[in-house]
């Protein structure tokens, strides 16, 4: 492994690499100088071992504090994949049932027409609970038992299973519950057991206040004052009862700069860790299951959550084609759909993006695992943007993949 210390504006990046990803190394190191990048880390695993781990940049614009080895970040939905692997533990065990009725495990949800919605549709984002009607208080989305209760008594969208819309906050509940009741422990206490523990890694959904001084606050991404809009702004602007305005509007307080928030399990979106986190955890999925002497689950689990459960040209949420897994998300090549979004891996690669453009994912055609976390939001897209793509994208041509014109990575 190389040894990196490198000057760039307004800090330093550091860390190791093997020679083979040096342009990975490159690509990190201008995105500070070309792409505005503030604070960041990037982590990729071949064949379950690291083949490159960097950080730098700041913890905040207007100070001198550097985003160090063990700096951390809200990822945001990045989250979603972490929330998705408990599941999938415990469908790998037999203990949950993917073609259940939800009723078996959480019989309170099973009401006002959803009680036909199956474990699948919980994690296929076809269940039909995206958001909630009615006004969330500030701190909501810090009350488990309440998000519970007020997604078990939601009359659905849809019909579970006829529609598809990204279930960008309540992904969190509506799995996580399934979690809770199959294994006795909380979703976050679950994972901590489970995957970050025997993996040794830096993840929290909800995390010990002793780590609070490590957090780095995320800037958030503000657009310019005529600047267009995307198709999600667009809708949610027009129609403010819309699946997307309450996406937008209806967040029952979230704040990812709020102790209160780091310190609630919000299985979709508040998980905080960084680049080595996510890679790691993505290295025994990109493995056949198996990684670093930790079997997470079985290689016919990682089959399964490679394959396409769901893809639609208009998500009602996103307002634009997407496709996932069971619970993550597949390569979608948006490229010619200005102000949607983009997230260009390989065929067989699953994983989750995080807003602002942190990414976690597997690929276990080749065995690589990936990381990306950021603190400066950018992009009006809803998956990645140029700096954590580049990096993808630089990656995947370390391994000697050629071209993504046909939407995914070959």
């Amino acid at each position: 492994m190389e040894k990196l210390e490198q000057t760039v504006p307004g800090g330093r990046v550091a860390g190791s690499y093997d020679p083979r990803f040096k342009p990975v190394a490159d690509r990190f190191a201008a995105n500070f100088s070309e792409l505005d990048e503030l604070g960041a880390s990037v982590c990729v695993t071949l064949n379950g071992e690291t083949v490159l781990d960097l950080w730098g940049g700041r913890v905040v614009p207007d100070a001198p504090a550097a985003w160090n080895a063990d700096t951390v970040s809200i990822v945001f939905s990045s989250t979603k994949g972490a929330t998705a692997l408990c599941a999938h533990i415990l469908v790998d065990r037999g203990l949950l049932d993917l073609d259940a009725p939800v009723a078996e495990y959480w019989p309170e949800f099973a009401r006002h027409g959803k009680e036909k919605a199956t474990v699948r549709m919980m994690l296929d984002h076809s269940v039909g609970v995206p958001v909630v009607r009615e006004p969330l208080a500030k701190g909501a989305v810090n009350d488990w038992d309440l998000m519970c209760d007020r997604l078990a008594n939601e009359a659905p969208f849809w019909e579970p299973g006829k529609r598809h819309g990204y279930h960008a906050l309540t992904f969190g509940w509506t799995v996580g519950e399934l979690v809770r009741r199959v294994s006795g422990k909380s979703l976050g206490t679950f994972f901590r057991d489970e995957v970050a523990k025997p993996l040794g890694i830096d993840f929290w959904i909800g995390a010990p206040e002793l780590i609070e001084a490590r957090v780095s606050p995320i800037i958030q991404f503000r657009p310019a004052k005529g600047d267009p809009l995307g198709p999600l702004a667009e809708v949610a602007l027009a129609d403010r009862s819309s699946i997307p305005a309450l996406f937008l509007f209806n967040d029952g307080g979230f704040n990812p700069n709020r102790r209160d928030c780091h310190a609630s399990e919000i299985g979709a979106a508040n998980g905080i860790t960084n680049a080595r986190g996510l890679a790691v955890m993505y290295a025994p999925l990109a493995c056949g299951g198996t990684a670093r002497g930790v079997k997470l689950v079985s290689a016919d689990a990682v089959a399964r959550m490679g394959q396409v459960a769901m893809a639609t040209h208009y998500d009602e949420t996103l307002c634009m084609p997407t496709r996932f897994s069971l619970g993550f998300m597949k390569s979608m090549d948006n490229r010619k759909r200005p102000l949607t979004g983009s997230m260009l891996l390989s065929e067989r690669a699953f994983g989750h993006v995080g807003a602002g453009g942190s990414i976690g994912f597997a690929d276990p055609g080749c065995g690589l695992s990936f990381g990306y976390t950021m603190n400066r939001m950018g992009g009006n897209g809803a998956l990645l943007n140029e700096r954590g793509q580049g990096l993808v994208d630089a990656a995947y041509r370390c391994l000697g993949f050629t071209s993504n014109a046909g939407g995914v990575w070959i």
